[in-house]
């Protein structure tokens, strides 16, 4: 019981933190003030930023999938 309680706070989080990273991504791509050429850095932390949220999106449906939460 204890082992699912905690599944479901983590998929809880993995669910904010989609939220979170996706209004960032949203956020410069509809930007207004965004630089025309983007540097090589920060083309890699979005990089890093949109592969963060496909894995935690992959994780959350394994965990639904899987019957871990409910």
């Amino acid at each position: 019981m204890r082992s699912q309680q905690f599944s479901e706070w983590i998929f809880f989080f993995l669910m904010i933190g989609i939220l979170l990273f996706s209004g960032i991504i949203i956020a410069l791509l509809f930007s207004k003030n965004r630089p025309k050429k983007i540097r090589l850095g920060e083309r890699l932390l979005f990089t890093a930023i949109i592969l963060g949220v496909v894995v935690a999106v992959i994780i959350a449906a394994m965990q639904m999938l899987g019957g871990i939460l409910f």
